[in-house]
């Protein structure tokens, strides 16, 4: 009876000891691919913003140059009557929705919004500065 309970004993110990490495090796490893993981999410947001910071120059650049053109036409409306006046406002009023995306996206960009976000004011900006460069093209 001695004997059983010891082989018993034994046969317990050696399975708890083995599952006690089983849980240890498994707890390094869950918190091993959490660690890449999150190593991994931060490089590419980290791309992803860079690509993000790039697409905003473009805008900015060419907000710039289509204020240029406006600023440069802006005379020869505003010598005219009332009605040239509104057409020329009405499309400088485009290129000031165009401005206040772009600030969007600076906005988004600078409060580290998910890049997701950020594609989609990106994309918004986009269609606001080709309605206004079409405004442009219109007087």
């Amino acid at each position: 009876m001695r004997k059983s309970r010891l082989r018993l004993f034994k046969s317990t110990s050696m399975l708890i000891s083995v599952l006690g490495i089983i849980m240890i090796i498994s707890t390094i490893i869950v918190v091993a691919y959490v660690g890449y993981s999150i190593v991994s999410t931060g490089i590419t947001n980290e791309i992803s913003s860079g690509t993000q910071y790039d697409e905003l120059a473009e805008l900015k650049a060419e907000y710039n140059n289509l204020s240029v053109k406006f600023d440069g036409i802006k005379p020869s409306y505003y010598a005219g009557d009332a009605d040239d006046i509104k057409v020329y406002n009405d499309a400088k009023l485009e290129l000031t929705r165009a401005n206040s995306a772009i600030e969007n996206v600076q906005s988004a960009l600078d409060a580290n919004k998910p890049s997701n976000e950020v594609d989609s004011r990106i994309s918004y900006a986009k269609e606001k500065l080709d309605i206004a460069n079409q405004a442009y093209n219109n007087l």
